[in-house]
């Protein structure tokens, strides 16, 4: 799925409402609700890359940006280096993945870092045990109320939430760092007695040594999430999709 966003509008003029419904198709009252926030937003999206061209060119016309993103490709993780160990050296981050391999991000190439939070589905089957009034019983104790105990399987889902920070330097892959995935010995003696803690020092250890890098916490909000995928919500909607459509957004303009 290609998706179609639109960014880099100071405010919600008539002119660009009526713009965005004429190259759109649709309803004044529609297009008005796509502009609520300011942007990023997705605006389309389609099976087929063509489509998404010729309407992000269609609103280039009328003056409206917008970009393409390969919805399917940021979900298999594309490009992006999925961090488990990081170690701050003098003029760059080292990191490592699980698989060992390893990257250093020079502080210096640092541009973006945006938070999130990942909110995640989880169902998990559980046997549930009963009592229930059992006649067979009952009539073998000569009348007295009996009951006996019935198993079932029942599935049950929750939800499972997770800070999440991306990070963009320029050429280099898009580093991902998940508050659970990680091991934080690389902070040493500065290492926290929790992981939520150890994930609050290496955001801050990060705009500390990066401090030419923008930062971008908006996505910690579900709302705000909500809000910038649009109708790109479903089965390819997640946080990696809005980190990588509002960074995209960020480092070609205003986002």
């Amino acid at each position: 799925m290609f998706v179609v966003a639109i960014y880099g509008w100071r405010e919600e003029t008539p002119q660009m409402v009526q713009a965005l419904a004429g190259a759109l198709g649709i309803i004044v009252f529609e297009a008005r609700q796509r502009l609520i926030g300011g942007g990023p937003s997705v605006v389309a999206a389609f099976a087929d890359q063509q489509q998404a061209s010729v309407l992000t060119e269609k609103l280039g016309r009328v003056g409206i940006n917008a970009l393409i993103v390969d919805a399917a490709a940021v979900r298999l993780r594309s490009g992006f280096f999925i961090v488990r160990r990081f170690k701050f050296e003098d003029c760059a981050l080292k990191i490592e993945a699980h698989n060992g391999q390893q990257e250093t991000l020079p502080y210096a190439r640092m541009e973006l870092i945006i938070t999130g939070t990942s909110v995640v589905g989880v169902s998990e089957t559980k046997t549930i045990v009963e009592k229930k009034f059992s006649m067979g019983k009952t009539l073998l104790a000569g009348g007295i109320p009996m009951t006996s105990k019935v198993k079932r399987q029942e599935e049950v889902s929750s939800q499972e939430s997770e800070e999440i920070l991306y990070l963009y330097a320029h050429d280099r892959p898009t580093a991902v760092f998940s508050l659970d995935g990680m091991n934080y010995d690389g902070f040493g003696a500065e290492m926290k007695l929790s992981r939520k803690l150890n994930f609050s020092h290496l955001i801050s250890q990060l705009r500390l040594h990066a401090p030419g890098a923008a930062f971008d916490d908006r996505l910690l909000n579900r709302n705000n999430q909500v809000r910038l995928l649009g109708l790109a919500l479903g089965r390819e909607a997640s946080l990696d999709l809005a980190a990588e459509i509002l960074a995209r957004c960020l480092m070609a303009g205003t986002g």
